[in-house]
This record gives structure tokens, sequence and C-alpha cells, in this order.
């Protein structure tokens, strides 16, 4: 659990491929998803270029301040609330400080942006931790690529929140530091990558305040909820965080290449959960390479802290095979309290604000459809009526309201029509999940935190 806003000094991604961006004037302008014949072989030169070109037009758009970090505990450079740049090196630990209060709730993330086409392994990943000095870890999160095909963003999230009875070990004043790492396999990419961090302060409650109580179950939320069947809408995804594409309820429609992610943020208030389906398009096959890549999205909450992990509800990642296939994702109900919960799925939703939606499709499946871009459709409701903050929400279960009834924004009502998945390779999907899983929980121990 995680998260940080605001930011500075804006910088573009994407700049070692601009030349091949250049060369191909038609990346503005993708040919339409639903196209037959006339494409380039997908493992030709002329088609890796072109990808490559419309990849880099649409590079990872940063933004915040320059930093570096320390290799050790000893100076750590001082985070104060806002963003910031930085890069990192396979295998290498960065340090930062920052000083927090006993009251207040910090949130810090690490999005590291490999260039595209890097390669990397099943478990590669990026770590982040907490630290306060002589009292160990207070969090620690890992996300992992959980695949081979090629790199994407990854971010990894932590959050120190101070107990109810305000006499844990990480809830004094004080420096607090925050750790990121690397953990890349023998063979991985070699290259420094890129890394946005952000750092925000969720300030304490006013005195007397009494919160909603904890919003652990999906309820009209959960995997047969009802989306909307509209007529879908363009709406062109983001690069990133930074400038990701608005979204209201409803039915939008983009189209992607592979290896790509596209970005888009809706607002979700107290009280209001967010669900969503997204569809991605079948398309004509090749008839060469790997039979299979992967299409995948995650949630994340307005401090970037990723949710869609070990629901037991949702799967972020399905196989794509060049025939159609869906997803559905979303979140409990945003309650104040739900930062005291365990589970990683329900502690993150603890403030209202923009959750921002990623979708990728593996970098693999330019082997598979003839057609480099497959058309995608999002269907987003917003369920819940929209609370003024945490004690209106507190408020409102007392008197009976149900959070997953509909409200102005909610899209309740509509019957959900989905795009069948693909069932075959369900079997290794959920070994890849035992797996990562297995992984995550080996790295998670105290220590010594020197160099990595």
């Amino acid at each position: 659990m995680a998260r940080p806003p605001r930011s500075t000094v804006t910088l573009v991604g994407g700049v070692l491929l601009a030349l091949a961006g250049a060369v191909v004037p038609a990346a503005a302008a993708p040919p339409s998803p639903a196209g037959g014949g006339g494409a380039t072989d997908a493992r030709s030169p002329v088609r890796q270029v072109q990808r490559d070109g419309q990849l880099a037009a649409r590079g990872y758009r940063f933004q915040g301040r320059p930093i570096r970090g320390a290799t050790g505990q000893q100076g750590a450079p001082a985070l104060s609330p806002g963003q910031y740049l930085d890069s990192i090196g396979p295998n290498e630990k960065r340090y930062y400080a920052a000083d927090l209060d006993a009251a207040s709730a910090a949130d810090f993330s690490a999005t590291a942006v490999p260039p595209s086409g890097a390669s990397v392994d099943l478990v590669d990943s990026l770590t982040t931790k907490i630290v306060r000095s002589g009292s160990g870890t207070c969090d620690s999160a890992a996300a992992m690529f959980g695949q081979r095909e090629g790199a994407a963003p990854l971010t990894s999230a932590v959050s120190r929140v101070p107990t109810r009875s305000g006499t844990g070990t990480c809830d004094t004043a004080g420096r607090y530091l925050l750790v990121v790492e690397r953990h890349a396999a023998h063979g991985a990419d070699a290259a420094r990558w890129p890394v946005e961090l952000m750092f925000h302060v969720e300030h304490p409650l006013a005195k007397g305040a009494t919160p909603a109580p904890p919003a652990a179950d999906y309820g009209a939320g959960g995997k047969d909820a009802a989306l909307p069947t509209t007529a879908p809408r363009d709406a062109a995804g983001g690069t990133g965080f930074n400038d990701a594409r608005p979204l209201g309820p409803g039915v939008w429609r983009d189209r992607i290449l592979p290896g790509q992610t596209l970005w888009y943020k809706v607002p979700v208030g107290w009280g209001q959960q967010l669900r969503y389906d997204v569809e991605f398009a079948g398309a004509p096959r090749s008839g060469h390479g790997s039979p299979y890549s992967f299409a995948g999205t995650q949630v994340y909450t307005p401090f970037r802290a990723p949710v869609g992990n070990g629901t037991g509800v949702f799967n972020p990642q399905v196989p794509y095979n060049g025939r159609a296939a869906s997803l559905s994702m979303g979140t409990v109900p945003v309650s104040w309290t739900n930062r005291y919960e365990a589970r990683s799925n329900i502690k993150p939703a603890h403030a209202a604000g923009d959750f921002t939606i990623a979708v990728t499709l593996g970098a693999r499946a330019a082997e598979i459809a003839k057609d480099a871009p497959v058309g995608v459709v999002l269907r987003v409701a917003v369920l819940g009526r929209a609370e003024a903050g945490p004690e209106a929400a507190a408020r409102s279960r007392a008197e009976g309201g149900g959070t997953g009834s509909p409200g102005t924004g909610a899209t309740g009502g509509w019957p959900a029509i989905r795009v069948a998945g693909v069932s075959v390779g369900v079997v290794g999907v959920l070994l890849l999940a035992g797996l990562g899983l297995s992984y995550v929980v080996a790295r998670r121990k105290a220590g010594a935190y020197g160099r990595g």
C-alpha cells in the first residue's frame, strides 16, 4: 500500500527511440484495429521499426524534480512531499530520507520505466521499503514483471500508517528511509532505468471525527457487476500516470500496440468503488511465432499503490493468442479506515481521488496479430453514492445506505455484455501467480540495509 501526488519540472520519455518515430510518419495514425490483410510480416525489421517508432512517439512522460538517491543509509537525500526523478541499475538499492510526524500517514511510490525492448525475466522486480533506523521495516512491497516478453512500466508502493494505538515501532516522529531496489536475473537488461518517485503526506482526521468502518467486501462491484453497454466513445490512453486520459463511467474504445501500456484515470469518491472490464479485440493472425502472448490490466490508487493483485476475485492477466479476450478488475469501496486492513487489495483503497487504470498488451503479440494495433474496449462503472468525506460515509452506512447502491456516477441497471476470454493457458497463469507469491514472500524480510 502506498501512494503520493504532485510534481514540478516535466521531462519526456522515449528519447532513445525518437529517430525511429521520425522514420515512420504513420505512427501518429496507426491502421484500424479491425483492418484486414496487407500487413508486413510481424517478425520483419520493417515491422519492428514501425512498432518501435509508434511507441517512441508516445513514450512515458516523466514529471518531477531531479534527485540522486544514496547507495546506503548515510547521505540519503531528504524528500519533501512531491515528485522526483532518479535512475536505478540492476540489483542496485537507492536510499532516500523523509522526516515524518507521529500522526500522519506517509505514502511513497516508485515507478521504473525500462526502455522499449529491454529484456526482463519472470521474477525481475522493483521493491520498496520504509525503514525506521533501529526499528526494522515499517512496510514493504514488490512488483514483478511476471512475464518474459519485454519491459513495461513497473510500480511498487508502500505507506507508513501510524497504528490506532500510536504505540507501534514505526509510530514515532523522526527520520525514515525509503529504500528502492531493482532485482534483476542474470542476463537481464544492464542499462540504468529511469525511476519516478512520489511522496505524499496524509494528515490525520480532525479531533473527534468518526470515520466509516472498513469496506472489505466487493458487494455490487464483484465479478458479476452490471456494467454499461452503450455505444463506445473514443478515448486515447496516456503514456503514464502524469498524462493518463480522464474517463467517466461509460464505454470507451482505444487501440493498443504490442508491448504498449495505455493509461486512464477515473475519479472515485468516498464510499464509492471502481469496477471495469477490458476487452481485447480479435485480430487476423500471422501464422508465425509464438501462439500466445498476454493481455493485462492494473488499477492504482490516487497515491499509485497497485490494487489488483491477490484479490481472490479478479485476475490482472490472461493469455492472448489473437482471439478476443477480456479482463475484469475493480476496487472495494473507498473508506478511510481501510488503511488498517491487512489485505493488499483493501488497505490501499483508503483515500478518494483519481484511480489510474493501466492496460497492457504483451510484446509477443506482434508475432501473432497481422495488424499492429489491437482494438480495446473499456466498460467503466463507479458504484455507490459519493459522500462528502470519511465522516459522511460513516453516517450514510449507519443510516442503512449500502455502498454498492448505484448513485449519480453509477452504471447499475445495465446488463453486462462481455467478450469471451481465452480459456487455454489458465492453468499456466495460476502457476505463475503462485510462483510470484512465493518469490515476494521470500523477499520480504527485515535485515541490514547496506548496498545490494
